[in-house]
């Protein structure tokens, strides 16, 4: 589950991570108003315009007409997804500012050329910049352990650093059970060539990050940039955090934070049956039980010339109701030509799948070819079932006869 970066330092200035001053806005006049009563009638001089979607890379990002598709210009320059404004005036730029992007489309290098409708916006204050730095704590699965990366190329795309400068980036590893020591705080800092004040404001503020990730249950905090103040003084001038889907239940509080238009409305719906379901831009449906399946499955789909157009996967139960969901939803995607069922029969015998898919089939209208590949208890059993069902399914033998049945259906 990924939230706004507005969103994110709310949450880390609660465990006490320093953060600016900022306020969300959800309209022009509200980015006004709030500049002018929240900052220039408390003495902030400088203040920072931030669209908010979920994708990174949004200060070097263009806000495009979201008909014409245009670059929108204003004062001679196109407009950015993150702006500063200064020099008098504050209010007014503000206000212009935020007229010129709601309702329009931010593009980035994480959006592609489509790219994301702005719908909401972060005002914050400015900050006296001394140097920039990289933070990001994850669940380095290999190792089973949180790992700590910082950088001294901070406000760079990461994976820019890690290929041409990966000497650059300093690393830690939290051992469970014993949690992050204060001497890895301090190796970071010598690290990164901090002293003085400096030193102790990175050690403070690292033990915070680490404290906040771990209450919050993420899986991803990322802090890019990681500022110095002049003051030598280090505050989390960008935020983002992923939440670990599977400790959701522990923070109802975190489903208001869910921005649905931000994401895809098929994987939304998916969502509300359980499904694991990922739109992809293929024309190839799969539905699947199992990722490791559902990656094998689109790697076949690939090798036989098609695309796959979405990430299904039904789960170890492939019930009626499951398959029926997933039906409906692959079939509101209007690039699906075909559909390829690959189940493997383990939990769920392979017979009752076939069932299934013929019950699913008379409450979901699907007009595409339908291959069908069950393998594992009564898979023999399954394919006579689909054979004498009388609906024109294309039944598979094996992974490869599925994948020519695939080109066929294309082609056809």
């Amino acid at each position: 589950m990924n939230i706004h970066e507005y969103q994110a330092k709310e949450l880390l200035k609660a465990e006490g991570v320093p953060v600016l001053y900022g306020r969300p806005i959800m309209s022009p006049d509200e980015a006004g108003r709030i500049a002018y009563h929240e900052f220039v009638m408390k003495g902030i001089s400088t203040v920072v315009l931030k669209c908010q979607i979920h994708a990174g890379g949004r200060g070097k990002g263009f806000v495009v007409d979201a008909e014409s598709r245009e670059k929108v210009m204003r004062y001679g320059k196109p407009v950015r997804g993150v702006t500063v404004i200064g020099d008098g005036n504050i209010a007014d730029k503000a206000f212009n500012y935020a007229l010129s992007t709601f309702g329009n489309v931010l593009v980035t290098v994480q959006t592609g050329e489509q790219g994301k409708t702005v719908n909401r916006m972060f005002i914050e204050q400015g900050c006296d910049i001394a140097k920039e730095y990289y933070l990001s704590i994850l669940l380095d699965r290999q190792t089973g352990k949180n790992l700590i990366m910082v950088s001294t190329e901070g406000g760079m795309d990461i994976e820019a650093v890690a290929e041409h400068s990966p000497e650059k980036i300093l690393k830690q590893y939290i051992d469970p059970t014993i949690g992050f020591r204060q001497y890895q705080a301090r190796s970071l800092a010598f690290g990164l060539s901090l002293q003085g004040k400096a030193f102790k404001s990175f050690c403070s503020f690292i033990e915070k990050i680490v404290a906040a990730y771990d209450k919050l249950d993420c899986s991803l905090l990322e802090v890019n940039p990681l500022v110095l103040t002049k003051q030598d003084e280090f505050i989390a001038l960008d935020a983002k955090i992923n939440f670990d889907d599977n400790s959701l239940f522990r923070h109802p509080n975190y489903a208001q934070l869910r921005d649905l238009a931000e994401e895809d409305p098929l994987e939304v719906e998916a969502s509300k049956y359980d499904l694991n379901y990922i739109k992809l831009d293929g024309n190839v449906g799969c539905m699947v039980n199992g990722a490791g399946l559902a990656m094998a499955t689109m790697d076949i789909i690939q090798l036989a010339g098609g695309s796959p157009a979405n990430f299904l996967d039904v789960g170890g139960g492939a019930n009626v109701d499951r398959i029926a969901n997933a039906f409906r939803i692959m079939m509101s995607d209007r690039n699906v030509k075909a559909v390829l069922i690959n189940i493997f029969g383990g939990i769920v015998r392979c017979d009752r799948v076939a069932n299934g898919i013929l019950q699913a089939l008379k409450q979901v209208e699907v007009n595409a070819p339908v291959i069908v590949r069950l393998e594992g208890t009564n898979a023999a059993e399954a394919q006579e079932i689909l054979r004498n069902s009388g609906l024109k399914f294309l039944v598979a033998g094996s992974l490869e006869d599925a994948a020519a049945k695939v080109t066929e259906a294309l082609a056809g």
